[in-house]
């Protein structure tokens, strides 16, 4: 069995404070929607779905079933980071929440949002290839280290390395897809080649983990762990590259468009 020094109390306190974060969050969105149609064009309330679902997902890899099994499971918490790292910052992206925000804001407050956005530290974290360090880095050094044993014996590590692993997904999601707010672009073919070497990392990790799972976890079990992060990676990935691509194309037909003459 894994992590037998749980803090059992340390971890429910933990749910509980993920429960309200969540449901404040569900509740906010369509309080910023109704906010934002009496000052703007209508807000597509489709864009709430791909909220909702991102925040569920999110919050399933810390609370309930998924969050209880992940303790003793490995591929329990190995699906629950998927979810967490990489499916729900991409569901998030898609629900444009920092362009809901700007609208919603009064002139002054948006104002100092757009300031902070354009700073130097956000700058920097946004940039593809530092993202994707803090993205990948952070999975290496929860697997390859013993933080991966540390974080389930501790309430507020666990909750720590769990914040950084989705704000990571999120910085890394919105720096190759320019989708919501953006203040700092980069090349099609720049997002591209960082996405490429991630992706590599990303494999890389997932075959060391086959070879040599965390203190703790079954070989078996690490086997099955790390095949699904290496298969289930893929396809999360493949959701990435697809929208990059059909991106860039869109890009170049509008340019192609724009050099014909009259």
């Amino acid at each position: 069995m894994m992590h037998t020094h749980m803090n059992h109390t340390g971890f429910a306190a933990l749910e509980v404070v993920v429960a309200i974060i969540a449901a404040t969050a569900l509740f906010l969105y369509p309080l910023a929607m109704f906010i934002s149609n009496g000052k703007h064009s209508k807000w597509k309330a489709s864009r709430y779905i791909w909220w909702f679902l991102g925040i569920i997902l999110a919050a399933s890899a810390l609370i309930g079933p998924l969050a209880e099994r992940s303790h003793y499971d490995f591929n329990a918490h190995m699906a629950g980071h998927l979810l967490l790292g990489m499916l729900a910052p991409l569901l998030i992206v898609f629900s444009r929440p920092m362009t809901l925000l700007m609208r919603t804001l009064p002139n002054q407050s948006a104002k100092r949002v757009s300031r902070l956005l354009n700073s130097r530290y956000v700058t920097l974290l946004t940039r593809p290839i530092v993202a994707a360090t803090l993205n990948i880095g952070g999975l290496y050094l929860i697997y390859m280290t013993e933080l991966f044993t540390l974080m389930h014996m501790s309430s507020w590590l666990y909750a720590l390395v769990h914040l950084h692993v989705f704000l990571a997904g999120y910085l890394f999601t919105i720096s190759i897809l320019y989708i919501d707010i953006t203040t700092h672009r980069y090349s099609f073919l720049h997002r591209g080649i960082v996405l490429i070497l991630a992706l590599g990392f990303h494999k890389v990790l997932s075959k060391l983990i086959y070879a040599s799972p965390p203190e703790g976890i079954p070989e078996t079990e690490g086997e099955a762990g790390a095949m699904l992060m290496y298969y289930g990676g893929d396809i999360i990935d493949l959701m990435i590259i697809i929208l990059l691509c059909h991106q860039w194309y869109k890009s170049t037909a509008q340019k192609s468009r724009k050099a014909r003459p009259a």
